[in-house]
């Protein structure tokens, strides 16, 4: 029996075997794998990966931590801008979860700005198991000037990706409805953009089922549904 996915924007139904899915697959086994800093340090691409893009201080590491149900899987610091590298999380040999470097960060040396720049164009130019991008978006703010880059850059590189809003805990009903609608229309400009949108929060848990069954799909397409089903631990 399907049910509608109210943390999905806008609301639709979702198949609950799909929901099963990502729950046992995103229960298995997380490990961290590498921290890139080059080109050269990236680990092979035999996994379909899922990468998290997002400014400063959005909620990218809580959100990995929250799907994986780890608390330290992914470093969370109150620091602006500290991961200045790529991290890549191997997620049961099933599929690869990429925490991008923030970015927006006023105090970060021009440099240092330029060389992940490069870094992030590199990685979404080159990386043939790529298979999408959740772009973490704060709630409370929308879309800002600061994101408009990496929304082209995805463009141009033709890499699909996903608006994911966190902090929803923050908001009330009626002006997430709002931020989503917004969100939604600024979207429309953008052609690798999805046209859904998640709403989650990592603090209350909300919409991570949901998200991650739309993330485990992309597992499922190399992996039949009945072997990760039988890799996966009993309720």
């Amino acid at each position: 029996m399907t049910e509608v996915a109210a943390e999905i924007f806008p609301s639709r139904t979702l198949d609950p075997d799909l929901v099963e899915v990502g729950r046992r697959l995103f229960s298995r086994e997380a490990r961290f794998l590498a921290g890139a800093s080059t080109a050269a340090a990236f680990p092979r691409d035999t996994l379909p990966e899922i990468a998290f893009a997002g400014r400063s201080n959005v909620g990218k590491s809580s959100l990995v931590n929250a799907l994986t149900g780890r608390r330290t899987l992914a470093r969370t610091s109150n620091t602006p801008g500290r991961t200045r590298q790529i991290n890549f999380f191997d997620l049961d040999t099933r599929l690869m979860l990429v925490d991008l470097p923030g970015y927006g960060y006023a105090e970060a040396p021009k440099i240092e700005v330029r060389r992940w720049t490069a870094l992030l164009r590199r990685y979404l130019e080159t990386r043939t198991a790529l298979r999408s991008v959740c772009l973490l978006i704060d709630s409370r703010h929308g879309i800002k000037d600061v994101d408009y880059p990496l929304m082209l850059m995805l463009d141009d590189a033709g890499v699909s990706y996903q608006i994911v809003l966190t902090k929803t805990d923050k908001l009330g009903a009626g002006e997430l409805a709002l931020i989503a609608e917004r969100t939604r229309a600024e979207m429309a400009a953008h052609a690798a953009a999805h046209p859904e949108i998640h709403l989650t929060s990592a603090l209350k848990r909300r919409g991570i089922s949901e998200l991650r069954a739309t993330l485990g799909s992309f597992a499922v397409l190399a992996t039949p549904l009945s072997i990760v089903a039988a890799r996966a631990p009993p309720r």
